[in-house]
């Protein structure tokens, strides 16, 4: 191995060791959580803690799904966090298109409104959507989670910025075939921008899947609860079974990961905004 050769392996090394390091700090509440999951009360609140157990209680598995209806919070909440992802990068593409490549009169202006809406804070906002909600009969009903959702700044804004860096020429070359604009929103826009839409996906499903605030304040039937209304259900007055509860919030990770193992590349990908290539 030559000199320069070992100076890049060294500079490599130091350089992915911090990064490792960091990795297995953010790691260790998952793996405990994992841990605590198959232990029995005195083995959880042992000390020194142990993070392997010494006894395997697997059936803190099925009491977790047999406590609540674990089973139906689930699919609530798949239901819920699914649909409103759809509806939030179908307006956040149309919307991100129009304000990337249409022009009209105040385009600018509006865009910056829609910016400046991020700066109000979520807890403001539910007083005056709760109200419309009643007012529409929505209140303990799934569309009373999903509507409210549907739009988001955050998706335009991101969205918008990658539609930029599409050159105009592909635009230019599609229209001289006959392209309408939604042809070339949906034949040239979206196949260039997997990365993205899959990022912006991951966020949102993500945000829906662990909210608790807003299902909580909508929400009145018990068989339309979410899951992380479901997991505070398993902490009662007389305590917490801490090994249920954590088998239950290990199953709630579930399809968090399988989602992002199943889009890491375009994940990566997206959240760096990088463009085309040339």
């Amino acid at each position: 191995m030559t000199v320069k050769k070992l100076t890049s392996w060294l500079a490599g090394l130091l350089l992915h060791l911090p990064l490792l390091g960091g990795a297995i700090f953010m790691l260790l509440p998952f793996l405990w959580m994992v841990s605590s999951s198959l232990k029995d009360n005195a083995q959880v609140f042992q000390f020194p803690p142990q993070w392997i157990p010494q006894t395997w209680v697997w059936e803190n598995y099925k009491a977790a799904w047999e406590s609540v209806p674990l089973g139906q919070y689930y699919w609530n909440s798949l239901v819920v966090a699914g649909l409103t992802t759809l509806g939030q990068l179908a307006t956040a593409t149309l919307a991100a298109y129009v304000f990337a490549r249409l022009w009209f009169p105040g385009k600018d202006v509006i865009f910056l409104l829609i910016l400046a809406t991020m700066m109000i804070p979520e807890q403001v906002k539910m007083i005056p959507t709760f109200i419309m909600l009643k007012t529409f009969n929505w209140i303990d009903t799934y569309q009373g989670l999903i509507v409210p959702a549907l739009v988001h700044p955050f998706g335009i804004f991101m969205l918008r910025q990658f539609f930029l860096g599409i050159p105009k020429e592909l635009e230019d070359a599609a229209r001289m075939d006959g392209c309408s604009r939604l042809g070339i929103l949906f034949r040239i826009i979206l196949p260039l921008s997997r990365a993205p839409i899959s990022a912006l996906a991951v966020f949102v499903f993500l945000f829906q899947w662990n909210s608790f605030l807003w299902p909580l304040i909508v929400l009145n039937t018990q068989e339309k609860y979410t899951l992380q209304i479901g997991l505070a259900m398993l902490r009662d007055e007389l305590g917490t079974n801490w090994p249920v509860l954590m088998a239950a919030t290990s199953l709630a990770t579930i399809p968090l990961i399988v989602l992002f193992l199943a889009a890491q590349k375009q994940f990566i990908k997206g959240i760096t905004l990088t463009g085309l290539k040339y």
